[in-house]
């Protein structure tokens, strides 16, 4: 077993950096509830990728290649993944009527908490596998099947109020039908009632859980350096929120990046089982993911554009 990289005082330089970087975002940035464009979430998403990118760049320095390459795989593969969840938050805001302008807070709230989960869920995934090593073909199978099964679904398959804890906190808290502004909940008659805000970050919540059953063994597969495995999952997630706004006018245009997350999560769950006997190389697993996830964007870049638009209504 190689020595953790991960000392105290890198824990606490990287998680100083986070919550600088959220007090900036939520002090300065959008302290008021306001319509993200498209310009400025290219300009965010555009931050979150060159600091990924320069943390990356001082791991390669002081840690190696191989960490580096640890890193980045993670990196792209949870910020593929989460292209997925994008697709769910898009059909979440469209059930529930979400004004444009009090999405990017719910997004902030639901990636504060997704942060903290994912840290958890890392550091438990990486303490069961050390402890187990037999958990990896159980994680490895795990992808193979949901690569599988996200293959067979269909378009408008995910509903999140079918979700087990939206339902659960439907049931036990009583809300109210109208939106109140950027309020997650109201007094009504001397009552306290959640507002559709509250109920919507809820579900997306709900829906990050679900998504963190596939990311985590993924990360796991490519290293079991905490410290590399956690800043690789944070990086990609802060900057998902940016993320969305970028691409949620464009997403009919994807249509074949659902097959190619299938694709990457069947081959990472491959790579996972037959670990003991094929050594795949840092270098060639990273090269086939971005390469996975690359034509999936090209095919479906390329055949939206050749297929004839429909006239307006």
């Amino acid at each position: 077993m190689h020595e953790s990289i991960g000392t105290p005082w890198l824990w606490a330089g990287f998680v100083a950096f986070v919550l600088g970087m959220l007090a900036l975002d939520l002090g300065v940035f959008h302290k008021k509830d306001h319509e993200t464009s498209v310009k400025e979430a290219l300009v965010w998403t555009g931050v979150w990728i060159t600091l990924a990118m320069v943390f990356n760049g001082g791991i390669y320095f002081w840690f190696g290649q191989d960490r580096a390459l640890e890193f980045l795989s993670g990196y792209v593969i949870e910020k593929a993944l989460s292209v997925d969840n994008i697709f769910v938050f898009i059909v979440i805001f469209s059930v529930f009527a979400v004004p444009a302008k009090l999405q990017p807070k719910v997004l902030l709230w639901g990636i504060l908490s997704a942060l903290v989960l994912r840290a958890l869920f890392v550091v438990l995934g990486a303490a069961l596998l050390t402890r187990f090593h037999w958990l990896g073909y159980v994680f490895g199978a795990f992808l193979v099947f949901t690569g599988v099964k996200l293959f067979a679904q269909r378009e408008g398959e995910v509903d999140p109020r079918k979700n087990v804890l939206f339902r659960a906190f439907r049931r036990a808290v009583p809300s109210v039908a109208e939106f109140h502004e950027g309020r997650f909940s109201v007094v009504q008659s001397g009552k306290r009632y959640a507002t559709p805000l509250l109920l919507v970050l809820v579900a997306i919540e709900g829906t990050d859980i679900v998504f963190a059953m596939d990311s985590i063994p993924a990360v796991l597969s490519v290293s079991q350096e905490t410290f590399i495995m956690v800043t690789s999952n944070i990086f990609a997630i802060m900057g998902l929120r940016s993320l969305y706004f970028v691409l949620a006018g464009a997403m009919e245009k994807f249509k074949y990046l659902k097959i190619a997350l299938a694709v990457l999560l069947i081959f990472i769950g491959a790579k996972m089982i037959a670990h003991n006997w094929i050594d795949i190389a840092h270098w060639i697993s990273l090269i086939v993911i971005a390469g996975i996830i690359g034509i999936g964007i090209a095919a479906s870049l390329l055949i939206s554009e050749r297929e004839p638009t429909s006239p307006s209504p």
